[in-house]
């Protein structure tokens, strides 16, 4: 089912059409899921649900015509609030929340959303990127979701509950989004341009684990290149680290100068990196691997001479999964190339692995 133009989510849907018809709405919720899969599109069209003068909200069925749902299409209701972390900024600013030093809980987030609504019954705020709000942010918001206002909602959107503080999680429902399936990716990819053949969707949909916004970063030439020579020389039998780390410093550098962006690439390439570990350890273990040609291939490769077994392959996996905790962590990413293919090098030599 589709709802107002959201694939895949008709369980979420109901969830929240029940609560309303009880009139048991939750004040707080947190929606995680991966990237790419209609969770900032969903909160957008809850509010307009909740705040539409033309239609009812225990339906989830906004009219989309009334002042209301065009302000809240627009960025222009006075009781929506939606904030973001800026593409300059590592984490969400504290002015957002509540306010600049000037205005200290005079403005911001945590103060507007406490005011009385000006055109309806209800407030809602927005709050994307939640994975981004720093301890200190974190904790000012804390507050407002301990008490929050009445008629009030509130919504945390992430990608995971693991990335938000135990306080925070505690005080949210939590709403889980499942990834897109792959049939839907391959209609959303040709629908908005992404992909130029049904072939290339395929391709893509196969390797996005559910995501339209990984199938989107896939879908870039150097990105979909880049995946085919990192699957390529994981699965040779020894490798020089010095130009592997030089090639992949290479290909997160094309990011740009953001500093998140080339995060952001390292993040896919060690993510390409985990699953070739992980469908590895699979098929040493006789299972099947995913019908994904490039992997697929890797994978064989690397079982004619891999002699250490499946345990040497999910330590491999693991040092990418460390390797992802480093990014988290603000990891210098120079320094963070060079150990892990270090790391990895001497593994496919045989050598145990050093850092767990």
């Amino acid at each position: 089912m589709t709802w107002q133009g959201i694939h895949e989510h008709d369980e979420v849907v109901e969830q929240f059409r029940n609560a309303l018809r009880a009139g048991r709405l939750a004040s707080t919720f947190l929606f995680v899921g991966p990237p790419g899969v209609g969770k900032r599109t969903f909160a957008l069209k809850l509010a307009q649900a909740l705040l539409c003068a033309g239609g009812r909200a225990e339906e989830l069925a906004p009219c989309g015509t009334c002042p209301p749902c065009q302000q809240v299409l627009a960025g222009s209701h006075p009781d929506l609030e939606y904030i973001a972390r800026p593409a300059d900024k590592s984490d969400i600013p504290l002015e957002l929340l509540i306010g600049d030093r000037d205005h200290r809980l005079r403005e911001g987030l945590c103060f507007r959303i406490a005011l009385k609504p000006l055109a309806g019954g209800r407030k809602v705020a927005i709050l994307d990127d939640a994975d981004d709000l720093n301890e200190e942010g974190a904790n000012c918001l804390l507050k407002t979701l301990e008490e929050p206002p009445p008629r009030a909602v509130i919504i945390l959107i992430g990608t995971s509950e693991q990335r938000q503080l135990p306080t925070i999680r505690s005080r949210c429902q939590v709403v889980r989004f499942r990834p897109l399936s792959e049939s839907t990716l391959v209609r959303l990819l040709q629908e908005q341009g992404l992909a130029a053949t049904a072939e290339v969707a395929a391709d893509l949909a196969q390797v996005a684990d559910g995501s339209l916004t990984r199938a989107a970063e896939l879908a870039e030439a150097d990105v979909w290149s880049c995946r085919r020579e990192l699957l390529h020389l994981l699965a040779q039998s020894d490798w020089d680290s010095l130009d592997v780390s030089k090639w992949l410093t290479g290909f997160v550098e094309a990011a740009g100068e953001e500093t998140r962006a080339k995060r952001e690439r390292l993040r896919m390439a060690l993510e390409q990196a985990a699953t070739f570990y992980r469908q590895l350890m699979r098929a040493l273990n006789g299972q099947p691997v995913p019908a994904d040609q490039p992997l697929n291939t890797a994978v064989s490769a690397a079982q004619r001479w891999w002699t250490a077994g499946p345990q040497q392959a999910a330590d491999g996996l693991d040092g990418c999964l460390r390797a992802l905790a480093a990014i988290d962590a603000n990891a210098n990413l120079a320094t963070l190339i060079d150990a892990w293919c270090d790391d990895l090098a001497g593994m496919t030599r045989g050598e145990p692995v050093l850092s767990r």
